[in-house]
């Protein structure tokens, strides 16, 4: 057996031979090839080993860890064969004469590698390998909530699999004696999750649960037995119901040895049964005499007492803060046992088509990851060819959506500016100032270095900019004067704040106390897993012992007390944050606060690191591009998407007529989308280079139509090709959040508003030719006649006034 040795430094305290036992770990179980999915892609998969491990102490300790082959591979080959040579062993008996120590690679957290104790585990989500899902997979839920990486079992890639072969040829009876005592076979259509949960059931308790075949319990409470060990109903208890009435005796052409069988005993029979269904019936039994409806009420009782105890244990347990893991797991009629949190969870329940997928969604999605695979093989391809080969190819290939209108205009392809590799740091950023403060380059620069680039991925560098694109500070001023400028928003925003803050009169008005909810209800579920919104933190009471000290330290939390434990736990950052809401609630008093908007101040929180006065204004310049989207008539989104689907109607007709007769020009799939810039469907890091992007107005102040209209053209051919009703487009849109390539979305956007803005001119090129040909009477005959067609087709697109303005910039 293999044992693992940490080398890892202890204290001086412990002794030596102390700290040599307590630093072995002994390697009881390992797999190779079981994979995390970081991302939807598959280049990015990380193969790596899972293993169980001993502590070898006085109390011993059983660990789950998973390890990266890259950090194995660090150690060198001798240390990858221990792992496979416990992985190729059929055994599972720890033998003391076969010790082999290894160091423990030592873990980074991009690595996702883990180890846990048994211990800290609650429980398992099992998925074996299916016709949608080519590879099984086990979730990992801690018990205090946290959920670990999701491991995916690659069997046919794996050496326990892969070498595996039947013992013998032939069956025979009766079959040979096993080869010990603790020999454990392994069956051919096993899958390797299957091999993992049979040995972790030999140091811990597994309970597989009855409420949800795919959630297993590690070591479980008395508790969480009863409540996932208890049977709905038995076999025979509706035979026991139906036993007790005369339809028993009853002339019937059902066959004697199908009709219910009788009760041997008078006594209550459904006492000492375990069943839900057995235990609700606890009336007396039937008589021959009584009617057969008596029997069928007494089913039907039987049946309701059952819904209705099912539902409360149900409800009870999703409600428990453990259960908050595996709720996405479950499936939509039990999910929907859980409260939905106001209108964001609405729409999730509205965004599915029902229990069970659609065939042609799931075509579609298979079909989308196959198109992205060769589309990521085509390029890399071209970056292998010469440069001028390169080009030619670039230059050849189809332009998809917009050769007809290409070929039609007679213009020549646009490319894309963007250069996401060489984002702007301090040093070029400091570059573009003088001693004084003052810029050295304009404004517009600025605006098209960031949109080409980016920044860089670092809060302080951020800190830094963020302002600047937004618009809080000045460009064309000094340092001294801008300095000036922020001492005076500084001011505005204490003198806004102090309209509620320490005003008892004002703080506890009912309108006001409405919207203290609102914000405190939205706040405690937005972001939570970003560090700063994440745990419980003590909130500092050093000033609590005056009024205003008292009104900040309640000026978010729930007016109704009863509905804290209904929410989840806050923090400081989360207090600190609604306040800020509260203040901007008070600075545009015509809007004020509406649902949605903590999604956009959570990233400017987080990124100046719960500045107020600094998130304040980045916030309030934010939401004056945002505004319309949060106007209560809703008048602000409606326009959005009519503009949305007039550009869709210009640049991909084809693509329109299928949302014709789907019903889909509602656009209702990309209204998220639009209304939060997109913070639903890219992961926190891409969300804040996205809003980077848009900020700038670079090219477009509605720039984010342009890249809702990428992310479609990206997946046309699955939409027109699969998708025929609204609901499958829907669910299908919905399902690509967090699935979707930031850098070549915007690339696409870029290169979507260049071919609208060369279509614009071209229309209106040819139609003023078209004026003036018509004022001198001629006429074109002959030849010429698929060219005439071609300009007439483009000349006949009518662009309204909201088409024309996604050309211009605030």
């Amino acid at each position: 057996m293999v044992e693992i040795k940490r080398t890892d430094s202890t204290s001086a305290s412990i002794d030596s031979n102390s700290r040599e036992e307590e630093d072995k770990y002994r390697l009881l179980y390992s797999k190779s090839k079981v994979y995390v999915h970081p991302t939807a892609y598959a280049r990015d998969n990380i193969p790596g080993f899972v293993a169980l491990v001993k502590r070898e102490a006085t109390n011993p300790t059983y660990l789950l860890a998973w390890i990266p082959e890259s950090l194995l591979n660090e150690k060198g080959t001798a240390e990858w064969d221990k792992f496979v040579k416990i992985e190729e062993s059929p055994g599972v008996e720890e033998e003391e004469d076969d010790v082999v120590l290894i160091d423990m690679p030592f873990q980074r957290p991009e690595s996702y590698a883990f180890s846990v104790p048994l211990t800290s585990i609650y429980s398992l989500i099992v998925h074996p390998p299916n016709l949608s899902s080519w590879y099984g997979s086990i979730g990992i839920n801690l018990i205090n909530g946290d959920t670990l990486p999701t491991l995916h079992f690659h069997d046919d890639e794996s050496h326990s699999f892969t070498l595996q072969s039947p013992r013998t040829s032939t069956t025979s009876y009766p079959p040979p004696p096993t080869e010990g005592v603790t020999h454990v076979p392994k069956p051919i259509n096993s899958w390797g999750g299957e091999d993992l949960l049979a040995r972790l059931r030999q140091y811990a308790h597994v309970l597989r649960s009855t409420l949800q075949p795919s959630l297993f319990l590690i070591d479980p409470s008395r508790a969480d037995v009863e409540a996932h060990s208890t049977q709905i109903f038995a076999d025979d208890a509706v035979d026991d119901i139906l036993a007790q009435s005369s339809f028993t005796n009853s002339h019937s052409p059902i066959p004697a040895h199908r009709r219910p069988r009788p009760l041997s005993s008078t006594t209550n029979p459904y006492s000492e049964r375990s069943s839900v269904l057995h235990r609700s019936l606890g009336s007396p039994p039937l008589t021959p005499s009584q009617s057969t409806s008596q029997a069928r009420t007494a089913l039907l009782q039987s049946f309701s007492n059952i819904t209705r105890a099912t539902r409360h244990a149900a409800q009870n347990i999703l409600s428990h803060p453990l259960a908050k893991p595996i709720v996405p797991h479950l499936p939509d009629p039990v999910r929907s046992l859980v409260n939905a949190n106001g209108e964001w969870g609405s729409w999730v329940e509205k965004g599915g088509v029902g229990e069970f997928e659609s065939a042609r969604v799931y075509l579609a999605r298979w079909a989308r990851i196959v198109a992205e695979e060769g589309e990521r093989a085509r390029r890399r391809e071209a970056q292998a060819l010469p440069p001028s080969s390169s080009e030619l190819a670039e230059e050849s290939s189809s332009l998809g959506v917009f050769e007809l209108l290409h070929s039609t205009s007679n213009l020549p392809p646009p490319k894309s500016s963007r250069d996401p590799a060489h984002p702007v740091d301090d040093q070029t950023w400091d570059s573009w100032f003088g001693e004084d403060g003052r810029p050295k380059i304009r404004l517009e620069e600025m605006k098209r270095e960031i949109f080409r680039r980016g920044v860089v991925a670092k809060s302080s560098t951020r800190q830094k900019i963020w302002p600047f694109i937004l618009g809080v500070h000045a460009w064309d001023v000094t340092a001294e004067e801008r300095d000036a400028a922020w001492k005076a928003k500084q001011q505005q925003y204490q003198d806004t704040k102090n309209e509620w803050c320490g005003v008892p009169e004002v703080f506890d008005r009912q309108d006001v106390i409405e919207e203290r909810h609102r914000i405190d209800v939205d706040c405690r579920r937005t972001d939570r897993t970003q560090p700063m919104f994440a745990a419980p933190a003590q909130i500092s009471t050093t000033d609590l012992d005056d009024e205003k000290g008292l009104s900040k330290r309640y000026s978010t939390i729930s007016p109704n007390m009863c509905d804290i434990g209904a929410q989840s736990p806050s923090n400081e950052h989360i207090d600190r944050m609604a306040s800020i809401l509260l203040t901007y609630n008070f600075f545009e008093k015509e809007l004020g606060y509406v649902q949605g908007m903590s999604d956009l101040c959570a990233p400017l929180y987080v990124v100046f690191n719960g500045h107020e006065e600094m998130t304040f204004w980045c916030f309030v310049q934010y939401m004056n591009k945002m505004k319309k989207n949060f106007l209560r008539d809703q008048s602000g989104m409606k326009q959005q998407l009519l503009t949305l689907q007039q550009l869709i109607e210009v640049m991909d007709p084809e693509l329109f007529r299928h949302l014709e007769k789907t019903d889909g020009l509602n656009l209702f799939f990309c209204f998220r989308w639009v209304l939060i810039a997109f913070k639903r469907e890219f992961p926190f890091e891409d969300v804040m280079r996205l809003w980077e992007v848009l900020w700038t107005d670079y090219y477009s102040s509605s720039f984010v139509l342009f890249v809702a209209l990428a992310v479609l053209e990206s997946h046309r051919d699955m939409i027109l090709r699969y998708l025929v009703e609204f609901d499958e487009v829907l669910k299908y849109c919905n399902e690509l959040s967090m699935t979707i390539e930031l850098d070549t979305t915007l690339a696409q956007a870029e290169v979507l508003f260049l071919s609208f803005a060369q279509i614009v001119a071209d229309i209106d090129r040819r139609k003023a030719e078209e004026g003036e040909g018509s004022s001198g009477g001629l006429r074109h005959r002959g030849s010429r006649g698929k060219e005439q067609q071609d300009k007439a087709s483009l000349s006949s697109i009518e662009l309204s006034e909201d088409l024309r303005n996604l050309l211009k910039t605030n």
